[in-house]
């Protein structure tokens, strides 16, 4: 706890504006309630107050050299809360949200003074924006099925119990010595959660919210099921060709994104190797879908109920998990043999092949591959734009086999520009 009046005075501050961030969402979700029976058991003042008055008795407690004046605060505001509770209840109102942000708040407030103020604001707004959530969480939850409920239970299950006692070694001679089994699973629990936040975006925003936003969340599912899906639907829909193929580039563009966040957090070394040519990439990927949007803006690109999601899986499913933890140890070895065996050229070789199925797993073995000084950075960079380029020739692919003509036309010059951009500042500068 700071010892400087200031600094005292910002972090009470601190709770107090959390407190009114959390009031004013409080009171803004009831603002048509008429009736004051059925409105808001608190609101833009009580929460404020709550949050003083948390940090007041942390700062107490301090000062009195005893640490039961904070329990005891939250005691009495726990039976403040409990008496605001039943009598909502005695009015149909049967509802803990609004009596539990209240005892959040109380403690948010405390850990503003006595912890880390930035922890306590980042809990303030995360806890405003679950508030704030509440019509988009409802929806996702009716939009999930059993086998929705059942792959992420499963997965959830085997990960809380499995990846604690996975040894975090390798085992054998080189070119085995790279795969760890704690690793590989954590990588699978890394990929697969970035996945399922795009598949819970899809589920909750649903795709007649428009092609572009359902290739933007769906690129953080998977870019590769966005092209599919529009390459299919483009051949019943010729109209929507330019529309379809925005929604395309624009899942490529964040695939290139994806790889950046990969690399930052498992090797930043390899970040600021790679990131120059895959942002030139994804740059050329979201300048070409500016000009879509030009040529098609007056078209309805809105594909029908259900069309955007259908080939998306949930990530958590466990055959898909394992599947592609085994892509990734086998991407590890085989890179790993190729730069033994075949030297640079290997390397580069592997990641081509391999970039052809997953370029998440191939960024993730040379980020991995780069941490431990298995491969240099700078070339694991340049195997990493490799396979993004031959993911993104693998998806043109898709366009030309199963798109229709006008489709084709409109990706075609998209395909070109990416790869040229992404090559040559990956190659050449």
């Amino acid at each position: 706890m700071p010892d400087d009046p200031l600094a005292l005075f910002a972090r009470l501050g601190a709770a107090l504006a959390i407190g009114l961030l959390v009031g004013t969402q409080r009171e803004y979700q009831h603002r048509h309630d008429d009736d004051p029976a059925h409105g808001p058991v608190a609101g833009v003042r009580t929460f404020p107050l709550v949050a003083l008055a948390g940090a007041l008795a942390a700062l107490l407690g301090v000062a009195v050299g005893s640490p039961w004046v904070l329990p005891a605060a939250l005691l009495v505001l726990g039976a403040m809360v409990v008496a605001a509770y039943r009598s909502a209840a005695r009015n149909g109102d049967l509802g803990l949200t609004t009596e539990v942000a209240l005892v959040l708040t109380a403690l948010v407030g405390a850990l503003c003074v006595a912890g880390p103020v930035e922890v306590a604001a980042g809990v303030g707004v995360a806890m405003t924006v679950l508030l704030e959530l509440k019509p988009e969480t409802r929806r996702f939850v009716r939009a999930l099925d059993d086998d929705d409920v059942s792959a992420a239970l499963k997965f959830a299950a085997v990960t809380a119990l499995v990846l604690p006692i996975l040894p975090d070694q390798t085992y054998g001679p080189a070119p085995f010595n790279v795969v760890s089994p704690f690793k590989v699973w954590l990588m699978v629990v890394f990929i697969s959660g970035i996945s399922f936040l795009g598949y819970v975006l899809v589920k909750m925003l649903g795709p007649e919210r428009g092609v572009g936003l359902t290739g933007i969340v769906g690129g953080l599912a998977s870019s590769t099921a966005v092209t599919l899906t529009f390459a299919e639907r483009s051949r019943g829909q010729a109209t929507l060709a330019s529309a379809l193929a925005l929604g395309i580039v624009l899942a490529w563009a964040v695939m290139f994104a994806r790889v950046l966040v990969e690399a930052a957090v498992v090797n930043p070394a390899l970040l600021r190797a790679v990131w120059p040519a895959i942002a030139a990439g994804g740059v050329a990927g979201l300048a070409y879908a500016g000009v879509l949007w030009w040529r098609g803006r007056s078209a309805d690109g809105a594909p029908g109920k259900g069309e955007g999601e259908r080939q998306f899986t949930n990530p958590f499913e466990l055959k898909s998990a394992l599947a592609f933890g085994a892509l990734y140890a086998l991407i590890l070895v085989g890179s790993r043999a190729a730069e033994m065996y075949l030297g640079t050229a290997g390397l580069y070789a592997s990641a081509v092949a391999s970039g052809l199925a997953d370029v998440d797993a191939v960024t993730l073995s040379m980020a991995e591959l780069s941490a431990d000084g298995s491969a240099p950075v700078e070339t694991a960079a340049r195997a990493v734009v490799l396979a993004a380029a031959s993911n993104t020739v693998v998806k043109g692919g898709i366009v030309l086999s199963a798109g229709a003509g006008a489709l084709k036309r409109a990706i075609a010059p998209g395909v070109a520009v990416i790869l040229a951009a992404m090559l040559a500042v990956g190659f050449l500068m």
